[in-house]
């Protein structure tokens, strides 16, 4: 069940990065808006892959790249912020957002680990 939560929410925040980068290329700025398009999306694109991993190992090396695609957006999200590309509420918005992405794949990656045998 918390696994479909994870794939809903992480699809919202794609969709958002998506609008994200398309504001973006209409100010000119592409070289950031790639580099949070692809992090941002991969993010929800690893969490769907995990649904059908060859495995415990696999299912939680998905999620743990899930995990730092997440942390490198929250890093391409405030360089977007410092540098007035976005203002403060959608930062705070985006990066909420990603931060709750975040606090689930912990979960899940512990979860996930305590449950593969040693």
């Amino acid at each position: 069940m918390k696994e479909n939560k994870l794939a809903d929410l992480s699809m919202d925040f794609s969709v958002r990065i998506i609008n994200l980068v398309k504001g973006l290329k209409e100010k000119h700025e592409t070289v950031i808006a790639n580099q949070i398009g692809k992090s941002g999306t991969s993010i929800g694109a690893n969490i769907y892959e995990a649904n059908y991993a060859q495995g415990k190992k696999d299912f939680i090396s998905k999620l743990e790249i899930a995990l730092k695609e997440a942390s490198e957006t929250g890093y391409w999200l405030e360089l977007l912020f410092r540098t007035g590309y976005i203002d403060e509420t959608a930062y705070n918005n985006l990066k909420d957002q990603c931060t709750s992405i975040r606090v689930m794949l912990i979960a899940s990656c512990r979860t996930a680990k305590n449950n593969v045998p040693e």
